[in-house]
């Protein structure tokens, strides 16, 4: 059974090479001749994390020498693909969600490759160009988590709703990462756009009159503010499979629990990057390699579900990252139109 210091191991687990990225520090850094052939590089988010025998298994059955690139998070990753996107700096990329895809994608960051995919996996597949270029490899839900231990032991009824997340009760108890700088942060503010419509914004005064604190990613409010982790916060805004990792000593009750109000879906894609010096070849045979059993089988190690249904959950995963029944949802091609400017509305909102 996990352990909530395996938790906080997980999101830093570092399983390859990691090559720290700032500006475009890896662009032009293949190396010529026949050995570029041999490597090929994954850039991902930070929380990117599989097991080191599978890594040794896709190098030995493909002849790759596989080196992992991470960036923060899937906003990160994205602005640097785009940034680089005709000398890119790296052969493939896993990690790119649903909140940022269509804007990668409209830059023609993306070599088009559609790979056999397995079963299930289609229904989260990206409508129109976005199809032929990039591949669900996870999902998960973006939900507000509570640390049910501190409200119990505070003789508080913990929150259940976004709504009561603008309640006195609960006034300076919520912490979440930023939409701006953060993937579930964005997921959040879309969950409460497509929540609230076009009075998102006075749910978002609301919401920072009682005391929400705003921080840069999901490790900082997790791992620092949560109380779970020993902050001060007892609210925060994870994944519905966080309580999966917060279980008690004797592993039969989690001590927090996802707030099924107001979650949005999640997917995290794979896709070919397209551009000068790039291993096309190699980028391909890793995509191959993410969507194939052995590796759908460890996407909970980096807590998501995987798209595939021909997989079997851990049991623990089947009783306590409960998922809900319906999520907030967004048209791509709205969030594509609309994200900078709901981002500046919501960075003056924050800023007040």
């Amino acid at each position: 059974m996990r352990s909530s210091s395996t938790h906080q191991v997980l999101a830093a687990v570092t399983t390859a090479t990691v090559l720290a990225l700032t500006g475009c520090s890896l662009v032009g850094s293949g190396d010529d001749g026949a050995d570029s052939d041999k490597k090929v590089t994954l850039v991902t988010h930070e929380s990117f994390g599989l097991p080191e025998e599978l890594i040794a298994e896709f190098e030995k059955d493909t002849g790759y020498d596989l080196e992992i690139a991470k960036l923060d998070d899937a906003g990160a990753l994205t602005n640097e693909l785009v940034l680089t996107k005709d000398k890119p700096v790296g052969d493939v990329v896993f990690g790119i969600d649903n909140t940022f895809a269509t804007r990668a994608v409209d830059e023609g960051v993306f070599a088009p490759y559609a790979p056999q995919l397995p079963e299930g996996a289609a229904d989260y597949a990206l409508d129109g160009k976005g199809a032929d270029v990039l591949t669900p490899v996870d999902t998960g839900n973006v939900c507000v988590n509570v640390d049910d231990a501190w409200f119990a032991a505070k003789k508080l009824p913990a929150p259940r709703t976004l709504e009561d997340l603008t309640k006195p009760a609960y006034r300076d108890l919520f912490v979440l990462p930023g939409a701006s700088t953060s993937s579930p942060g964005l997921a959040f503010l879309l969950a409460t756009i497509a929540r609230y419509g076009d009075d998102w914004a006075d749910y978002w005064t609301r919401l920072v009159d009682n005391g929400a604190k705003v921080v840069k990613g999901w490790s900082d409010a997790y791992f620092t503010d949560f109380t779970f982790s020993g902050g001060d916060r007892p609210i925060v805004v994870s994944y519905d499979s966080s309580p999966v990792f917060t279980l008690d000593e004797a592993g039969k009750r989690s001590t927090t629990s996802a707030l099924l109000d107001g979650c949005y879906r999640q997917v995290e894609y794979a896709g070919v990057l397209d551009g000068e010096g790039t291993n096309t070849a190699g980028a391909r045979a890793v995509i191959d390699w993410l969507v194939s059993d052995e590796v759908q089988a460890a996407m909970t190690q980096m807590y998501v579900f995987p798209v595939s249904t021909q997989v079997d959950l851990p049991a623990e995963w089947a009783e306590f990252a409960v998922r809900p029944e319906r999520t907030e949802q967004l048209d791509p091609d709205e969030v594509t139109a609309n994200r900078s400017a709901w981002l500046e509305e919501w960075t003056e909102i924050i800023s007040r």
